[in-house]
């Protein structure tokens, strides 16, 4: 029995949701440049991919290699749950995106406002949760020891979505890569906006003690 065009597209939103959160099992970056297309198709959108890719480019936000390309400029190669970040960004425009917990306006503007004094110092997971609550979506692993990117959501998407970049590694250089330098990930960066690529990130002392050189190329 061939499946309905209403199945179809919610099968593979729930896909989506399910490769947003962990990523890494399911193929990276060109594996959700599939599964959008597939759902572009089947809501009549025969280019959503490529305009998709296009609104980025022109903010810096897209380069040869991707969206992970335009990241590596701003945030370590091993930061692999931020990629999934911008493509749930994208999704929940669509419709697409499933929140686990959507904040009021007051706790979203509470939080925008806290913005510039929260990186002012190294921040861990805890305290990002302690001060915000829980995200409405986590990429990665729950995993206290693995690097992970936090993201809250009104349901309005007229809001953006503030992302936090949790990272926890080793330096470069290390002989071995375990265990990781911090017993639970630590701040990098705030996320926020549609502007500029570069400029919709506010970094840590942390963040800005890894941030790649300015000349790194993808």
């Amino acid at each position: 029995m061939t499946r309905s065009a209403q199945e179809m597209h919610a099968y593979l939103v729930n896909q989506v949701n399910l490769m947003l959160r962990r990523l890494g099992m399911f193929g990276g970056e060109p594996a959700l440049w599939t599964l959008f297309d597939h759902l572009f198709f089947l809501e009549g959108d025969d280019h959503g991919v490529s305009d998709l890719h296009e609104s980025w480019r022109e903010r810096n936000a897209f380069t040869p290699t991707g969206a992970q390309g335009a990241l590596r400029r701003l945030l370590p190669d091993t930061m692999r749950s931020a990629l999934p970040s911008m493509y749930a960004e994208a999704a929940r425009h669509r419709g697409w995106l499933d929140l686990d917990r959507t904040l009021t306006p007051d706790e979203y503007a509470r939080l925008r406002t806290a913005i510039p004094s929260f990186v002012e110092d190294d921040r861990t997971w805890s305290e990002v949760v302690e001060a915000f609550g829980q995200p409405s979506v986590l990429f990665g692993s729950t995993n206290r020891l693995y690097e992970k990117t936090l993201a809250y959501a009104t349901a309005d998407t007229s809001d953006p979505m503030v992302v936090f970049h949790l990272w926890n590694g080793v330096d470069p250089g290390a002989q071995s890569s375990w265990p990781p330098k911090y017993q639970e990930p630590i701040l990098l960066a705030i996320r926020c906006g549609t502007g500029s690529f570069a400029d919709t990130f506010v970094f840590s002392p942390e963040g800005t003690r890894r941030r790649p050189p300015e000349d790194k190329l993808s």
